[in-house]
């Protein structure tokens, strides 16, 4: 599936994560995780694996998912990255 339109969800407050994702023109999923670089170093890539597992298992082609990270937990990602492909289809 390919999305149409940007769409949100969550939010920017502590031990949550806003996820905007819009229509990627190049191709492919893109990712960009925005979050204090101590986070980033420990924790980017597994934060970056459950974003890109949850667009893969709803199979969402051609998207670029933003994610401003506060300190949420993976399921808190898996939930807003759907909740954001699912307005954005």
């Amino acid at each position: 599936m390919k999305i149409t339109k940007t769409a949100q969800a969550g939010a920017v407050e502590s031990s949550d994560v806003l996820i905007t994702v819009a229509p990627n023109p190049e191709g492919g999923i893109k990712i960009e995780l925005e979050t204090k670089r101590v986070i980033e170093k420990q924790f980017g890539q597994q934060i970056e694996k459950v974003i890109r597992e949850t667009v893969e298992a709803l199979n969402v082609e051609d998207v670029i998912v933003k994610a401003q990270d506060k300190g949420a937990l993976d399921y808190t990602y898996r939930a807003r990255v759907q909740a954001a492909l699912e307005r954005a289809l």
